[in-house]
């Protein structure tokens, strides 16, 4: 048994200089710093998820990956806005109602010539 926890502590220690030494951009999943503590927490599972699927081997290509201070680069970039109008709400609000004044008017004004015309 003691020959057992001498392998696994051999191990952790490999992945722990493993993931330290290791460029951010050969890391999968999460940052280094969460797992060097997933590895030091959970020793024996923490360095088989390691070697299975935290790292880039050499024959996969290395994803590029933003630094870890800046966690909002991650984010792929966002689709371009449609063209905004540069106007204000109430600017847009005011020619509404404008636009809406001068149809009830041209509608009255087009009454009127009627009721003249037709008198």
């Amino acid at each position: 048994m003691p020959f057992l926890s001498l392998v696994i502590l051999a191990a952790m220690i490999f992945a722990l200089v493993d993931i330290i030494t290791r460029d951010s951009g050969q890391v999968r999943f999460m940052p280094k710093t969460v797992w060097v503590f997933v590895v030091i927490l959970l020793p024996l599972i923490g360095t088989i998820l390691w070697f299975a699927i935290g790292r880039e081997y050499a024959g996969r290509p290395a994803a590029p990956r933003p630094p870890q201070f800046a966690p909002w680069a991650a984010q792929p970039p966002a689709p371009a806005a449609p063209a905004r109008d540069p106007r204000s709400t109430e600017q847009q609000l005011a020619d509404l109602e404008r636009e809406i004044e001068e149809e009830r008017l041209r509608a009255e004004i087009a009454r009127r010539r009627q009721e003249r015309g037709g008198a």
